[in-house]
């Protein structure tokens, strides 16, 4: 139904600007990028595990046949993290963002196969929109290529991820599917981490502030968040959640602004950039409430 999906454009939209000010709790948490990954995945995993045990252990239960995907969606978003994070330390945020926003196109591309439909003229044109508008609000220089194909790579994971969950969804609790992804991908990166001989720190040697701010991170901006971000996907197409995730690096300027006084983000090409998501973000909604009047049931 329509408003079914206005409902939850609007809630997405809200997770996205979580996903945002996660960012900024990056920014003043004192952990470096694999602990606090490793942090925020067992953290989440921990607080969603009480939850079940305090209100209803039913939601541990998982059909057999969901295993597989379950366990590929953890590894896949974990490997996402990684190396987005990679990405950004050795290529810069400005080419690892405008990187991450072939996302939607690159959804464009996978959905059909997926879901054994054609692919639409009109995605692979907003999904190169987006492509631009991102790159001018960064002013991104595509000359570091090691950069530039993980950045790649991790935007490909993040599509995949979005379709995979798109079809597990439909067949489990969203909060169920949340739950075991966190975990399997907590333990990735432990792992990860393990190999590469990353000093992580113990709890006893965070300050209480930055103490607050991953069980911030980790129970409201990942728990929640992550596990709305899928229940979503039972109405809205992947090709569409991408759409949206690409106004994070917006809403993370704009509270950049807001709390961290970075007003040097707010330049012409921000809004240049901005109109032009926007736009491509807006058009896509129509094109696809065209759509719904032909086939309501489908997701869009």
């Amino acid at each position: 139904m329509r408003s079914d999906r206005s409902k939850n454009v609007i809630l997405f939209h809200f997770i996205v600007f979580i996903f945002g000010f996660s960012s900024i709790l990056g920014a003043v948490i004192s952990l470096d990028a694999l602990p606090l990954v490793i942090y925020r995945m067992l953290l989440a995993t921990l607080g969603l595990g009480v939850y079940f045990l305090i209100f209803n252990r039913k939601l541990f239960q998982l059909s057999q046949k969901l295993w597989v995907g379950v366990l590929l969606g953890g590894v896949v978003i974990s490997i996402h993290w990684i190396t987005f994070f990679h990405a950004i330390k050795i290529a810069g945020v400005s080419l690892t963002l405008s990187m991450m926003s072939t996302g939607a196109l690159l959804a464009a591309l996978l959905e059909p196969l997926f879901y054994k439909r054609k692919i639409m003229a009109y995605e692979l044109f907003f999904g190169l929109l987006v492509v631009v508008g991102v790159g001018v609000i960064f002013n991104a220089e595509f000359n570091q290529w090691e950069g530039l194909l993980i950045a790649l790579f991790s935007a490909f994971l993040s599509a995949l991820f979005t379709i995979i969950n798109g079809k597990l969804v439909q067949q489990a609790k969203a909060i169920t599917l949340s739950f075991y992804q966190l975990l399997i991908g907590g333990l990735v990166v432990l792992g990860v981490a393990f190999i590469n001989q990353t000093v992580i720190v113990t709890p006893f040697q965070l300050s209480q502030w930055d103490f607050l701010a991953l069980l911030v991170l980790a129970w409201f901006c990942t728990s929640y968040a992550f596990n709305a971000s899928i229940s979503v996907m039972k109405h809205l197409s992947p090709y569409t959640v991408m759409m949206i995730i690409n106004m994070e690096p917006i809403y993370g300027i704009l509270m950049a602004v807001l709390f961290l006084n970075e007003q040097k983000e707010l330049s012409f090409p921000f809004f240049i950039g901005f109109t032009i998501v926007f736009t491509a973000i807006v058009l896509n909604g129509v094109f696809k409430m065209r759509k719904e009047k032909e086939k309501p049931s489908s997701l869009i």
